[in-house]
């Protein structure tokens, strides 16, 4: 039904990174919520009220606000597709990250509504109303929503979309909690015993639980989080494997939403290197990457490697560096030679799980060179990383 329904549906279902193939997926996956939520919530509110079960209609309720999240998902989708203009020069794609906040918010919702009615039947236990037809509406329910979980996680996954990832864990929440109605009811049928307020309980923490953490996982990217540690690796060995590319560094990538992303890059090239071949290579760079999908600009950076001496004094202050810790790392050296002394100009990348303050790096760095050299003095810009990797 999945694959029927993609392949259907989106054309080029596999171009993922398509900004109209997203709009798809996000369409299809929004009508499917819709549909589905509202025949489920008008066959539990037609039992309910028949058979008198609060269980069944409100869970059929539960239904009306999952349609009602379908509608956020459906209107964030075609939002997000909107193309950038004078006042979002970076697009709208953003807005797809809030619609997985608001479905996250709305299972929060579903979580509270439930702990209140889980106590109020723990203290005063209902009477279950039992019919084959209600179990049979439950059941066929938990096989819809157990369909839809793994639909939404398929869709999620192929275009990642936390807002369409939350409407699956939505769905897989509805299956705990309606399979919590189910078996109270058939429990109660054989046995007498009345669970469901304790069920409903645990059920409920369940799905506050799962609210909280795809808050946390939906407001990542809108904070700014590290980007893909297999995207910045498949950068670095793209870059070097240019002809000239003798380094790189400063990497920063922003993701203004899904398809969205802005980069900028330091690439090292020996100086004597022609300039105008030399930033032909970097435009090269920068157009092969805009058909990725990656917006990159590339900061030019030549190095001395023809002078022996300055070579010598580099990995001199490597070797110092690297006193400080396995992940230090430097670059833009350089060297203006006096008459008494020789200024080492650098800048040190210090990992991102160091917790030194600035001054007293520069302290230790600069200790760490003259025990090298007492002749060197240093001038150090402090850089942090910006990709996560060290």
């Amino acid at each position: 039904m999945t694959n029927f329904l993609i392949r259907t549906f989106i054309r080029d279902s596999d171009k993922t990174d398509d900004p109209k193939v997203r709009s798809a997926y996000g369409r299809l996956t929004g009508i499917v919520g819709i549909l589905c939520n509202l025949l489920l919530c008008a066959a539990k509110l037609i039992v309910g009220a028949v058979f008198g079960s609060v269980a069944i209609t409100a869970d059929g309720i539960n239904n009306l606000s999952d349609a009602g999240s379908s509608v956020v998902t459906l209107v964030g989708f075609k939002l997000a597709s909107k193309p950038a203009d004078k006042q979002h020069p970076y697009g709208h794609a953003r807005i797809e990250y809030l619609a997985g906040l608001v479905v996250s918010f709305f299972i929060l919702l579903i979580g509270f509504d439930l702990c209140k009615s889980a106590f109020g039947k723990i203290v005063s236990p209902d009477e279950v109303t039992f019919s084959l037809l209600s179990v049979a509406v439950l059941a066929v329910s938990i096989l819809v929503k157990l369909w839809m979980g793994m639909f939404y996680r398929r869709a999620g996954r192929a275009i990642h979309s936390s807002a369409i990832e939350a409407a699956g864990a939505d769905s897989m929440n509805d299956v705990y909690s309606t399979a919590a109605v189910l078996v109270c009811t058939l429990v109660a049928r054989f046995t007498g015993l009345r669970l469901d307020g304790w069920v409903g309980l645990g059920v409920a923490v369940f799905i506050l639980y799962s609210g909280i953490k795809l808050i946390g996982e939906t407001l990542s990217p809108l904070l700014g989080e590290a980007p893909d540690p297999d995207l910045v690796q498949r950068i670095y060995r793209r870059i070097r494997a240019y002809d000239g590319v003798l380094g790189i560094h400063d990497l920063m990538v922003h993701d203004y939403g899904p398809g969205r992303r802005f980069a900028s890059v330091h690439v090292e090239m020996d100086r004597n290197r022609d300039v105008m071949e030399s930033h032909d290579i970097t435009d090269r760079i920068e157009r092969e990457f805009a058909q990725e999908g990656i917006n990159l600009v590339v900061h030019l950076d030549p190095i001395v490697t023809d002078d022996e001496q300055i070579t010598d004094l580099r990995r001199m202050t490597v070797r110092a560096v690297s006193t400080l810790g396995e992940h230090f790392s430097i670059h833009d050296f350089r060297v203006v030679k006096g008459v008494y002394h020789t200024n080492l100009i650098f800048d040190v990348v210090v990992p991102t799980d160091c917790s030194l303050r600035d001054q007293e790096l520069l302290a230790r760095i600069d200790a760490a060179v003259k025990q090298e050299d007492p002749n060197c003095y240093t001038v150090v810009t402090i850089d942090r990383c910006y990709t996560g990797l060290s």
